[in-house]
């Protein structure tokens, strides 16, 4: 869910122009939002948040830009603590405080203005998978207002989808869906 894996994004877009190369992601607007169908019944959506990242952006050569984040799974946020809780267990990720899903970009295709593939490395419940995000720059530009008034920042959106049995959170497939759509919406502020 890193995809989040996702702010790679950012570097779709080789007309704007930003005084920075290096963008910190900003945690308290970044999130990754996820939904799978429960049962026939319903979609059950979590998310997670708590971004650590940095987002390389090559004005030149928007194609080796390159993207690394981290977030915790201990996050994860469904509005139902049982649900966080079984989620947490040995049934699914079996995770610690210290337990974090990373991604890190290995790729990036400009398919137009303010678009990109996004491809990288996706390492969740200790198995890596390669995963590819489709990626829209929504806005490059100084910050508008208040303390980061001025500084060159960046906004995308990024969308796939995973399936849970690859990275051995499978329980329960495929009466709950094993696939996993997965939605991210990121802001990364220039780098001091």
């Amino acid at each position: 869910m890193k995809s989040l894996l996702l702010a790679a994004a950012l570097s779709t877009s080789a007309s704007v122009a930003l005084a920075a190369d290096t963008f910190n992601l900003d945690p308290s607007h970044s999130q990754v939002v996820f939904s799978y169908n429960h049962l026939g019944y319903s979609t059950t959506f979590g998310m997670f948040s708590g971004f650590e990242g940095e987002i390389v952006f090559d004005e030149a050569d928007p194609a080796s830009s390159s993207v690394s984040v981290s977030m915790p799974v201990m996050s994860m946020f469904t509005g139902w603590e049982a649900r966080e809780g079984h989620f947490m267990s040995d049934d699914f990720f079996g995770a610690t405080e210290d337990d974090l899903i990373t991604f890190t970009s290995t790729g990036i295709e400009v398919t137009g203005e303010g678009t990109a593939l996004i491809t990288g490395d996706l390492t969740m419940n200790d198995t890596t998978k390669s995963v590819t995000l489709d990626a829209t720059l929504n806005q490059a530009s100084p910050y508008p207002f208040g303390p980061n008034q001025g500084k060159p920042t960046m906004g995308f959106n990024a969308t796939t989808t995973l399936l849970r049995s690859d990275f051995g959170l499978g329980a329960f497939a495929p009466a709950v869906s094993d696939e996993v759509a997965v939605q991210i919406s990121i802001e990364a502020l220039a780098a001091e």
